[in-house]
């Protein structure tokens, strides 16, 4: 393909995606087809002649668009916002014709300190520790997401723990977390060898937080059983409910026990663009590592997870394996940062380009009008499900996720929830809170408006009242 050619072309796709988004709202939120359904569209091989993109855009439309559910559409209530953006479309777009591999400060300069430039930017603009700017012994990476996050995070654990704990082996190893928090968490462990005997789900308050006094206890029978306690995975923001764990104390007692603590803000984090949702970060002064999404409520599309540590040497040791094909001057002096040694793999795309470009499109006036819509819309919805007489809160509502039930029990919810989502207008999903099936409403999609909420509630209530 010719520059020429990437020029004409690039114009046609770019104005095939802005035609999308024009028409997001023609489409049903959920996808209509059935399984086998979009493979049966397209050719069994693959072609043996070359293709104009004509057919291309026609089979996008054809085939591709009615097997997408589509995240985009103001009526997805569904899982987490996740948007794709104009500024973060074109960031993607430059990342992808800039074609570079960032795994070295060497192998593209600009690449690592653009993003240490950004996710120091975000450490301003969130409100969070100092500790976590790259003028201290910590610093901030984009990972690709938040398993990623807690991966790296468990592998750094894992690191200080046998380092620190004389004779003990990987299966002395204890780590601690919540039966409401991601299951990524689970799977993070597993990968870095803890075995499923280590993984301890810690018992959760009546709010689905985790619980300070059951960790202690837990802790304390690990160490009375000679275990060794490595890690505790904390959530500001479950997603299931949005709870919050109490940080502050889960951090004082892996303090005292020289565990890690990492924190996962999933969503939650990015509503700290507001002065007044900071209670997110409550206790983030005393952890090892924190990440949240950008990619799911700061208006930035899949993929960018913001992950900080305290001490980044400590991540760094435990990752960093550096074969002679990758030794270069300035990584050997030890003076610039290769966020190759901040991750599983070894390559990495130019991320940041996309959050960059987000954060100066909106600037924080614009990322934080975006957060207070949500989180406003979801409140007002919330108000209406407390004053209906058939509907209740299923927990606490601080910010854009709304967990609600009808009275009349969890085949009641599950006819309301597949009503609504097989009338093409709205996606909502479900959780399991306290054994009953609970409707989630989450709101922060960019295309959302006040109506949109207003007309999902209609719906929900009239589909109660076909019950």
């Amino acid at each position: 393909m010719t520059p020429e050619e990437l020029r004409l072309w690039g114009g046609r796709f770019l104005d095939w995606v802005a035609g999308y988004h024009e028409r997001i709202e023609d489409f049903p939120v959920l996808s209509q087809v059935r399984p086998g359904e979009v493979a049966a569209g397209l050719p069994a091989s693959p072609p043996t002649e070359p293709e104009g993109f004509d057919a291309v855009l026609d089979d996008l439309d054809r085939v591709i668009v009615p097997g997408l559910t589509h995240w985009q559409a103001p009526g997805f209530f569904a899982y987490f916002p996740s948007p794709a953006t104009g500024p973060a479309i074109l960031g993607d777009l430059l990342s992808s014709g800039l074609g570079v591999q960032g795994m070295l400060w060497a192998s593209s300069p600009a690449c690592t300190e653009l993003e240490t430039r950004v996710m120091d930017w975000l450490v301003e603009l969130c409100g969070l520790p100092r500790r976590f700017a790259s003028d201290s012994s910590g610093g901030g990476v984009i990972q690709d997401s938040a398993s990623s996050s807690a991966l790296c995070a468990l592998v750094a654990a894992r690191e200080r723990a046998l380092a620190a704990a004389s004779g003990a082996t990987l299966a002395d190893l204890v780590v601690y977390t919540s039966e409401h928090a991601h299951s990524s968490i689970c799977k993070g462990a597993r990968i870095a060898g803890f075995g499923a005997e280590r993984i301890r789900f810690v018992d959760s308050d009546a709010g689905y937080a985790m619980s300070p006094e059951a960790l202690a206890e837990a802790v304390a029978a690990d160490r009375a059983a000679g275990l060794v306690p490595c890690a505790v995975m904390a959530t500001a923001g479950t997603t299931s409910s949005l709870a919050f764990d109490p940080v502050a104390h889960l951090a004082a007692t892996a303090r005292a026990e020289g565990m890690w603590i990492h924190v996962d803000g999933a969503l939650a984090g990015a509503a700290a663009v507001c002065p007044e949702f900071r209670f997110v970060n409550r206790g983030l002064g005393a952890v090892d590592s924190y990440c949240f999404n950008p990619h799911k409520w700061l208006c930035t599309n899949l993929d960018c997870t913001a992950m900080w540590v305290a001490d980044r040497k400590a991540l760094t040791d435990a990752l960093s394996v550096t074969p002679e094909y990758l030794s270069n001057p300035e990584s050997d002096k030890g003076t610039v940062i290769d966020y190759r040694d901040w991750q599983v793999p070894l390559g990495r795309r130019f991320r940041s380009l996309k959050l960059w470009l987000v954060l100066r499109w909106y600037g924080a006036e614009g990322l934080q009008a975006h957060i207070r819509s949500g989180v406003a819309w979801a409140q007002q919805f919330a108000g209406w499900v407390r004053r209906h007489p058939d509907f209740s809160l299923a927990a606490a509502a601080p910010l854009n996720l709304v967990c609600f039930r009808h009275r009349a029990g969890d085949d009641a919810n599950r006819r309301i929830l597949a009503a609504l989502n097989e009338s093409g207008r709205f996606y909502l999903t479900h959780t399991v809170l306290d054994g009953r099936c609970t409707l989630r409403l989450s709101v922060g999609t960019v295309s959302t408006r006040a109506h949109h909420v207003e007309a999902a509630w209609e719906a929900i209530t009239e589909a109660a009242a076909r019950l």
